[in-house]
């Protein structure tokens, strides 16, 4: 795959900034992240390089593989591995030693049940002091933080049924039945937020 046939996504391009400036308070104090569902491999090799002491282990379905590796061969980066397969509600989880699991809009792409395998998952292999980030929309008491986030929720349910924007309360619930507690929930740009997660037990 040549430089052309990279994916490419603006959302990547336009989110990385902000999300930067909530990482750069969090990873310095991880050895091993894994990111689930890399998409285009964008937020890897961007981020990657802030945090030189730090490994990046991507992770996706295997039809979204030959693009991560794309973006990470031209990057040559010697702190960014995969990506290894993680499909949900069939994987276990993926990579050994991880102690920082993130995940950037995802939870409204997967069916709920796999939102809720993931965390069960992250909470069974995460150890103690352990943290999840996840960054996307949410709802709060049922309520879209903005008229743009409720009608982007109606078209991921006219796209697919299983898809739509999550209520914190239901995302908060499973992360504490995981051993997780929340630390922060940061807002950022585009109506979206930043939710930080602690493994406490």
């Amino acid at each position: 795959m040549n430089q052309r046939q990279k994916p490419f996504s603006p959302s990547c391009e336009r989110n990385r900034g902000p999300i930067l400036n909530i990482l750069s308070a969090y990873l310095p104090d991880h050895k091993r992240l894994l990111e689930v569902g890399s998409g285009t491999g964008q937020h890897a090799v961007y981020f990657a390089p802030k945090f030189p002491d730090l490994t990046w282990v991507t992770s996706d379905r295997m039809e979204n593989h030959e693009g991560i590796k794309a973006w990470i061969e031209e990057a040559g980066l010697s702190n960014i591995e995969g990506p290894l397969s993680f499909n949900l509600g069939e994987d276990s989880f993926p990579a050994a030693n991880i102690d920082i699991v993130y995940t950037a809009n995802t939870f409204h792409i997967m069916p709920w049940e796999m939102v809720q395998e993931l965390i069960s998952l992250s909470g069974a292999n995460l150890e103690k002091d352990s943290v999840f980030i996840v960054y996307g929309p949410f709802t709060y008491d049922g309520e879209f933080t903005s008229p743009s986030n409720e009608e982007f929720h109606q078209l991921l349910r006219q796209r697919a049924s299983h898809q739509g924007i999550r209520d914190f309360k239901n995302v908060n619930k499973m992360f504490e039945n995981a051993g997780f507690q929340l630390q922060e929930d940061f807002a950022m740009p585009a109506n979206n937020q930043t939710l930080i997660f602690k493994k406490i037990r």
